[in-house]
């Protein structure tokens, strides 16, 4: 057996994945990949004929644990929010995902096609047609990534060693607005004393998503 056909699909996805996360897509090109799995680059188009491809099945493997459980017996809005909580664990995971999202045509991937299709089933059952369906699974989607792009505290670039005083700093350029137009911003600056409660940020963010989706199920009923 040759290196290319032990070399597996998920395998080269996984390790173009943390490339990603890394140093951005950019890091992701057919010859650093293959140094970094100790082939040669035509051990790679065994699997990916070109560099779009690849990131088509980087997108297909990330996404291959979204979708409903519909043997549970669960009601639709329970199995609809373990979809959305798991994207949002996803997105949290991987930092460059949001990027490859908007880089590829997703529709292609099966993964996504299949947790799409698991949305769908979810959301006419919850009384929506199903173009009004389509639309609520792009805006929990939209809503996972914005709410990893804008995880609260420090920027990833930042060392972990260094957030004390990033958020120092922070707090201090807030708090030099002028207080008699901005007295919110001020006593918002309060809050970097401490780090965030980022479980806390995700929770809220997550029952922020769903709230607006079952509020409007239960008008439609």
């Amino acid at each position: 057996m040759t290196p290319a056909e032990r070399l597996s699909k998920a395998t080269v996805a996984e390790r173009a994945l943390r490339l990603a996360d890394e140093e951005g897509l950019d890091a992701i090109t057919i010859r650093r990949l293959a140094k970094e799995l100790g082939v040669t680059p035509m051990a790679l188009y065994w699997h990916f004929k070109n560099k779009d491809e690849l990131l088509q099945g980087v997108v297909d493997h990330v996404l291959s644990g979204l979708r409903a459980d519909r043997g549970t017996g669960d009601p639709w809005q329970v199995q609809l929010r373990a979809i959305v909580q798991t994207a949002i664990n996803v997105m949290r995971a991987h930092p460059a995902l949001p990027d490859l999202l908007h880089s590829t045509d997703k529709t292609r991937s099966d993964s996504f096609a299949r947790a799409t299709n698991d949305t769908l089933a979810l959301l006419t059952e919850g009384g929506f047609g199903v173009e009004e369906a389509y639309w609520i699974a792009m805006y929990l989607l939209n809503g996972a990534m914005g709410l990893a792009a804008g995880q609260p505290d420090c920027p990833a670039t930042v060392p972990r060693e260094q957030a004390p005083e990033w958020r120092r700093q922070k707090r201090a350029m807030l708090e030099c607005l002028p207080a008699d137009q901005f007295p919110m911003m001020i006593e918002f600056a309060k809050t970097y004393q401490q780090p965030p409660d980022l479980e806390h940020y995700y929770a809220f963010g997550l029952d922020l998503l769903m709230s607006a989706v079952e509020t409007m199920a239960a008008r439609h009923r």
